[in-house]
């Protein structure tokens, strides 16, 4: 019996093995002789940048033309006139550009049908400044589905190419369409209006990082602003179901209104939400897209959230000098190298790195309208080589005290233990240990 089973399954694994060679060969168009042909050959060998004209066909489709313009620039002219992706276009003419063959089937093909090129799937047609325009057809999957049919126009060879390759060229006109709302980059921006719920708040470069503007001058958080603008600049449209965008924004809920000024002019970018969908409009595109949701988020945020938190601008460069009041008692401290001074006599470092850093820390947990009356305690910290001085002063009110940055008329209110371990920091200052003999 045990016999008898091994003999069913060598024959079972013979069927197997005779099924899957006839699969895989059973285009009778593939003869043995062509394995004489190189094993990868090349099937378009040119340079991207000789190409000025694009046009790619889908079976069914109408074609998408694509020119190159001034500066390098690609524009889509057909069906209808869209900037195109320049990342896109530029990335679909590199794979082309040196486009080899997994292998030929074919040397002389006297019937394209049973490999779909009689009809191809896709038509990428390329004119150069060279006049060697070229045309690349594209067919049906080999039966294995790993490989897709491929031939040049006016060279009678069938190749194959592998299909992440016919993924690659596989284009239509959303996958070529430049679908920025804003074109300028982050980093040219110098200047942001919002235009939200009745506020407008302006935002200016400047050469620390950013300022508000309005409602009225204070200090801006500079990461908090760059988020901002990085989000409204990477606003992108989403095509599908585009034929009901502009009548969504037409009934939809204003939300916000935000202008980005860089080095290409100002450009507006007008944002709604309509039963949980969100669409924009742009002054630099014609039409009503929807948007991803994260824009809504980007903008959801009052003036407070862009505002500097921190009592002091000096980061994470070491001050040279920190005068400190409380009262009647009075801390001047000195940087010297790496080495701190007080009244003339030597401190241990570490200490003050203890003060430096709590200063650097301290960070207004609101922005009150009123509440400072008489400064109780004065803080004066020099840094950028004796180039910056910035002073502030607490004044204590009920379990908090609120602070006022010299020359600002911002209020910031800090919570109470974080000014008194400010103190008790210093107090605890200790004399530098004795050099050892």
């Amino acid at each position: 019996m045990k016999f008898r089973g091994l003999i069913i399954a060598v024959v079972v694994l013979a069927a197997l093995g005779g099924l899957l060679y006839w699969s895989n060969h059973r285009k009778p168009s593939e003869p043995a002789a062509a394995s004489s042909s190189p094993a990868s050959p090349a099937i378009l060998k040119f340079d991207s940048a000789s190409i000025t004209q694009l046009s790619l066909a889908r079976k069914g489709s109408k074609p998408v033309i694509l020119v190159r313009g001034n500066g390098d620039q690609w524009q889509i002219t057909a069906p209808q006139s869209y900037a195109a992706d320049q990342d896109a276009v530029s990335g679909l003419l590199g794979s082309l550009s040196s486009l080899n063959a997994d292998r030929v089937v074919e040397d002389k093909a006297s019937d394209l049908k049973p490999f779909g090129l009689d009809d191809p799937s896709v038509t990428l047609d390329m004119t150069s400044n060279d006049h060697k325009d070229r045309k690349l057809l594209l067919g049906d999957d080999t039966p294995a589905g790993s490989d897709v049919y491929a031939m040049l126009a006016g060279d009678p060879r069938v190749f194959t190419i592998a299909s992440y390759s016919k993924t690659s060229f596989d284009k239509g006109l959303n996958d070529l369409r430049d679908k920025r709302l804003i074109t300028l980059q982050p980093d040219k921006v110098s200047r942001v209006s919002l235009e939200k719920k009745g506020q407008t708040i302006e935002f200016a470069r400047t050469k620390g990082g950013w300022q508000i503007l309005k409602p009225n001058p204070m200090r801006a958080d500079a990461f908090a602003v760059d988020e901002f603008v990085r989000s409204v600049a990477g606003a992108s449209m989403d095509l599908s179901g585009n034929g009901q965008a502009a009548t969504a924004f037409a009934q939809a809920t204003p939300v916000a209104t935000v202008t980005l000024t860089g080095d290409q002019g100002a450009q507006t970018l007008t944002l709604r939400k309509d039963k949980g969908d969100d669409y924009a409009r742009s002054s630099i595109v014609d039409g009503t897209y929807k948007v991803d949701p994260s824009l809504d988020t980007a903008l959801d945020k009052n003036l407070d959230d862009y505002r500097n938190k921190k009592l002091f601008d000096f980061g994470f460069e070491e001050p040279s000098k920190i005068e400190l009041h409380d009262g009647a008692k009075a801390w001047f401290l000195s940087r010297s190298g790496s080495d701190w001074w007080s009244n003339g006599k030597k401190v241990e470092s570490s200490s003050v790195e203890s003060v430096v850093d709590m200063l650097r820390d301290l960070a207004a947990t609101g922005f009150p309208g009123s509440g400072f009356s008489n400064a109780d305690i004065a803080a004066t910290v020099t840094s950028s080589d004796g180039k910056q001085t910035e002073k502030v002063l607490f004044s204590k009110s009920g379990n908090h005290y609120i602070a006022r940055r010299e020359n600002e008329a911002s209020l910031y209110q800090l919570d109470a233990a974080a000014v008194t371990n400010l103190i008790e920091a210093v107090n605890s200052i200790r004399p530098a240990a004795p050099p050892a003999r």
